[in-house]
C-alpha cells in the first residue's frame, strides 16, 4: 500500500482476524483447517466503496469473488443466487424468552 497509512496485510488482518477475535467467534476470521472459509478476492487498485447515506445498498466495485462457508456467492463479480450464510452468535446471545 502506497498511502503510508497500513499494510494491505494489516488492513485485512484488522477487517477479518481482529473483530473475530474481539468477538470470540469460532473459527472465523482467518483462513486455516478446520474454519468457515469467508473469503473475498479483489483487486487492490480498484476497490472502492459505492455506498453512501443517500443509496447504502451499493456494491463496492474492484470485487470480482465472494465465498461464504466455502460456496461462491460472487463469481466475476455476478452474484451465482447461493445462500450459504448462517446466523453468528458471538457469548454474548442469549435467546429471549
Amino acid at each position: 500500500m502506497t498511502s503510508g497509512l497500513i499494510s494491505l496485510e494489516e488492513a485485512v488482518r484488522r477487517l477479518a482476524a481482529l473483530p473475530a477475535q474481539n468477538l470470540k467467534l469460532d473459527r472465523r476470521g482467518r483462513l486455516a483447517t478446520g474454519f468457515f472459509a469467508d473469503v473475498v478476492v479483489f483487486d487492490p487498485a480498484t476497490i472502492r466503496d459505492k455506498a453512501t447515506y443517500a443509496e447504502p445498498h451499493q456494491y463496492a466495485e474492484g470485487v470480482q469473488h465472494v465465498f461464504v462457508n466455502g460456496v461462491q456467492v460472487l463469481k466475476d463479480g455476478v452474484q451465482t443466487g447461493a445462500r450459504p450464510g448462517r446466523v453468528i452468535r458471538g457469548p454474548g446471545w442469549r435467546r429471549l424468552a
